[in-house]
């Protein structure tokens, strides 16, 4: 038992480790502890001058208490003296832990040394208590990495060249201990100082030569062309040759990066190995290869295999569009497909770099999202490393106060614990040490880490931008800076690693290597057969019509049922969910038409049967939004994911392929995204996003305008991504109306996207299959009519999914004679069923024949035509819409319906009157309005 703290103490060197964690532990709880401990503890806390000491962070508090010093043998101490010893004591451990949290705000981190670095008075010895009169005193260390006990002057030595040298460290906002105590030992226990050889050192000053070398070159060959240029952070370029030359160590084969334009040229021909032939022929408007728009050089994406000591490494750039940081999730998606096609659940084999802006990496939110989605199931890539290229403006903005409110660019990256490493550009082996640290850290913890790489601009945001005019004392200082390189070398030649006419023979060598349009030495593996890669070539050239029989026998379809509605012994079914199963079983028996639910269910069953992946993701797709789909069941009796759910979709057969389906989180931008870059990489999956409104797919129209509709296009990217939008007018008001069906079709162009809006449940189970079983992978829109999810009238009888495919335009089957025919009213989706009530309302059957086109892009001209000519003495031909007329399809198809018009007949339309806001609020309104366009579409004379 612990005796009184004025008598004998326990508080001896040897037990600091366990008094920091019992400590640790009182803060959490104070009634965990020995009530002798408390007791202790509570003292200590009041101890005079205690509070005006302390460091307001709450981490630091963790090695608080520490043990005086142990008496010599058989000397006895005084109360007095052993107090004030033991409180030295304190103060040096409170010192300690103010440098790990705060040491990163006296780094040596700006190269240009613009700012007066503002005093941390928790980082001065004196603010703790501390005198010159204490720094001979040897004092135990608790926890910091090293001998145990040092004098305070070492100590304070290590603290600062750990912390405030040109490496600044943060990471005591990690809670879990084992991830905090690894930072510490990595960094303290080398001092975060890097020890290379000469061979390493002469590498990254090749590195840093051919990345300012290049943009030197490139500025006085291409003058005043747009380039976004490197200079001020050309030690990115070593710390990417050092990523991936260490990375095969860990057993890492891919490397996906995604940046946005600022030496993103550099990255191509330096990192990855693109000719720079190649490049000078984009500059000069001489792309290899013609695309049907194509992008801007700084957009392009590339991959190569680079060798190094321990096997090759492939190493991928996504294209991205001038969105900056949209490209993240887009690349999270590609990881994971990745990883999933290598069956790497460890997900070291694949791993996403992601290099951003200052700026951009707090302001745009989409990072917000992104890191959101790194530690849930159905989106984690095992950990990203972050490289913020941080040049200290921005944009144009040359004041930190407007750029952002927070101390450093990358706090956003502490909502999910993820260590940050701070480093000055101008030290590229720093820069490099971190790299390691920063891999190391992500392989043995599966998180994401982020390096904080301070540098400058030393140009305008781009080429024929002049920064004076808003940063005019920055780019003074920045004129008289040399440039890392030179800096660099001109500290090889001081530790005799190389002389200066060897550096400066480097930059020849570089620049006669450019003058012939090529490297200076092989970078890439040019013959290299990479496993699992994606052979995208039977998907070329094929056609949205290519036939494809999607229908089963009836004997599948009751043997996939069987499976999809058995659940293990024991499971406790809600009744509800107990009533829909059974329901399903009866569909597939003939017994009862089916449902959309078990059309789509039993389209999902089939697909993974045969080998064919599937992943749905959003917001509610496990139950579905409108509690349709229960493809993952939960026993009413048990709680957790593991034990208390079942997903019958994986159980289907032993070989089956992949079954995933997520609730994803409430950020429609990263998560649409992600899956646009998953189904870029997985042709062989049906990867869905589905809204759980339709018009929550305006908060991700960044995605959608940038990558769904223009990727093909722009970079020659094929993609098979299918989007479930609830669509339909219920008089639920105007955010859950209107997927917004004009935009959508407003981007149609080039046979680029799908669009349909089904009105039937066969056609539903058609259309997934469709997507999957044609060599034919374009982005799928799909319109999805809430209402009619349990309207008896859209249910398919058995029939419809045992045999014919998807049916792009549905005529109308219920007219007798359809030469009698005066008027055909053309229309999509569940307004179908509202003008039909109306056509028997008014005994028009025989009169108006009612057709709906299923697909609207890529439009169905030949189907619409040959249906259309059923009807020749039709004259007047009418598109109904329940969507305000400034609105839905008809501005968009328009064209094509009149191209389709005979001589003698007339095109018009009705719809709902001309809207700012996608539907009305009333229910009143509402009902109005559907009467008023259905009277309008029927009505002859008017």
């Amino acid at each position: 038992m612990m005796q009184s703290m004025y008598g004998h103490s326990y508080l001896f060197g040897g037990n600091a480790p366990f008094i920091e964690e019992l400590y640790e532990q009182y803060l959490a709880d104070p009634t965990t502890v020995p009530d002798q401990w408390r007791d202790y503890f509570d003292k200590l806390a009041q101890a005079p001058g205690a509070a005006e000491r302390d460091v307001p962070h709450a981490p630091i508090q963790q090695s608080f208490v520490e043990l005086a010093k142990k008496p010599a043998a058989g000397q006895r101490v005084s109360p007095v003296a052993e107090w004030e010893s033991m409180q030295k004591q304190v103060a040096v451990l409170k010192l300690i832990s103010a440098y790990r949290v705060l040491g990163s705000r006296h780094a040596n981190l700006d190269p240009l040394k613009r700012m007066d670095q503002a005093q941390v008075p928790e980082l001065d010895p004196a603010t703790h208590g501390l005198t010159d009169a204490d720094m001979a005193v040897q004092y135990n260390v608790g926890s910091l990495v090293g001998p145990q006990k040092l004098p305070l002057s070492e100590i304070l030595a290590r603290l600062k060249q750990t912390y405030c040298g040109n490496i600044g460290v943060e990471y005591m906002h990690v809670t879990q201990s084992a991830e905090k105590h690894w930072v510490q030992k990595r960094f303290e226990g080398e001092l975060s100082t890097p020890r290379y050889n000469a061979d390493k050192k002469r590498r990254i000053l090749k590195q840093i030569t051919a990345a300012e070398t290049l943009e030197r070159y490139l500025h006085t060959r291409y003058v005043g062309q747009k380039r976004f240029s490197l200079e001020g952070g050309e030690s990115m370029i070593a710390a990417l040759d050092h990523l991936i030359q260490h990375g095969t160590e860990q057993g890492v084969q891919e490397l996906i990066i995604g940046m946005a334009h600022r030496g993103r040229l550099n990255v191509l021909v330096n990192t990855l190995g693109k000719l720079p032939r190649d490049l000078f022929a984009e500059f000069e408007g001489k792309p290899a290869v013609e695309l049907a728009s194509g992008d801007v050089k700084y957009h392009m994406g590339f991959s190569s295999n680079i060798p190094t000591q321990n096997g090759p490494m492939h190493v991928s750039l996504a294209f991205n569009p001038s969105h900056l940081e949209i490209v993240n999730p887009v690349v999270e998606g590609s990881v994971r497909a990745r990883q999933q096609r290598r069956k790497d659940a460890e997900r070291r084999q694949v791993v996403p770099v992601l290099l951003h802006g200052d700026s951009a990496f707090g302001g745009l939110g989409v990072n917000q999202g992104t890191f959101n989605l790194s530690q849930t199931r159905g989106y984690g890539t095992g950990g990203t490393l972050h490289i913020v290229i941080n040049n200290q403006v921005g944009f144009t903005t040359s004041d930190t106060r407007d750029i952002r409110s927070t101390t450093y660019c990358t706090d956003v990256a502490k909502m999910i614990e993820a260590p940050i490493f701070h480093v000055n550009g101008d030290d590229p082996e720093a820069v490099c040490f971190v790299m390691q640290a920063a891999l190391d850290y992500r392989m043995t913890f599966n998180k994401d880490v982020v390096i904080d790489l301070v540098c400058f601009r030393k140009l305008g945001h781009n080429e024929g931008d002049d920064p004076y005019l808003t940063q005019p004392m920055m780019y003074k200082k920045i004129a008289k800076h040399p440039g890392a390189r030179a800096l660099y070398a001109e500290r090889l030649a001081a530790e005799g690693v190389l002389s200066a006419d060897e550096a400066q023979a480097m930059i020849q060598a570089y620049r006669d290597a450019l003058d012939k349009g090529e490297h200076v030495e092989q970078t890439v593996l040019t013959n290299y057969h990479r496993d699992f890669a994606l052979d995208w070539t039977p998907f070329f050239g094929t056609h949205w019509a290519h036939p494809t029989d999607t229908s089963l026998p009836q004997a599948d379809l009751q043997r996939l049922t069987a499976k999809l509605t058995q659940v293990p012994e024991g499971f406790k079914l809600h009744s509800t969910v107990d009533k829909v199963l059974k329901a399903r079983v009866a569909m597939a028996n003939g017994e009862q038409p089916v449902d959309w639910g078990a059309a789509e269910t039993l389209a999902y069953a089939s697909l993974v049967e045969s080998g064919y992946g599937v992943r749905i993701s959003g917001e509610d797709s496990g139950r579905g939004t409108f509690s349709h789909r229960h493809a993952v069941l939960h026993d009413q009796n048990r709680e957790k994911w593991d034990d208390g759910a079942y997903v019958p979709l994986r159980n289907m057969s032993d070989n089956q392929g992949d079954f995933l389906v997520i609730d994803s989180i409430l950020n429609e931008e990263a998560v649409l995204a992600y899956e646009y870059g998953y189904a870029c990489s997985a042709p062989d999956q049906l990867v869905i996003w589905e809204a759980q409104f339709g018009d929550f797919a305006n908060g991700a129209q960044v995605a959608i305008d940038q990558f769904i509709a223009s990727g093909e296009t722009k970079w020659g990217r094929l993609c098979g991504l299918t989007n479930i939008l609830p669509h339909g007018y219920d008089g639920q008001g105007p955010e859950h109306s209107s997927a917004r069906l004009e935009r959508w079709l407003q981007l149609c162009a080039e046979h680029n996207i799908q669009v349909v809006m089904p009105s039937e449940a066969a056609q539903m189970f058609h259309l997934l299959r469709r997507q999957m079983l044609r060599p034919y992978r374009k982005p799928l829109v799909i319109f999805l009519s809430k209402r009619l999810l349990r309207f008896k009238d859209s249910m398919s009888p058995l029939e419809d999914l045992t045999q014919g495919s998807f049916r792009p335009v549905i005529g109308d089957t219920g007219m007798a004679d359809p030469k009698k025919v005066k008027r055909v009213l053309l229309c999509a989706g569940q307004v179908y069923y509202d003008l039909v009530a109306g056509r028997k309302e008014r005994e028009l059957e025989q009169d108006v024949a009612i057709v709906r086109i299923e697909q609207l892009y890529p439009f169905p001209t030949e189907q619409l035509a040959a249906e259309l000519a059923r009807y020749p003495n039709a004259r007047e031909v009418k598109w109904v819409q329940e969507e305000p007329k400034n609105q839905g399809a008809w501005y968009q198809i328009r064209h094509r319906l009149e191209d389709l018009m005979g001589a003698k007949q007339a095109l018009s339309f009705a719809a709902r009157p001309s809207s700012a806001s996608p539907a009305v609020g009333y229910m009143s309104k509402h009902v109005a309005q559907l009467k008023a366009f259905v009277e309008e579409a029927l009505s002859f004379g008017k």
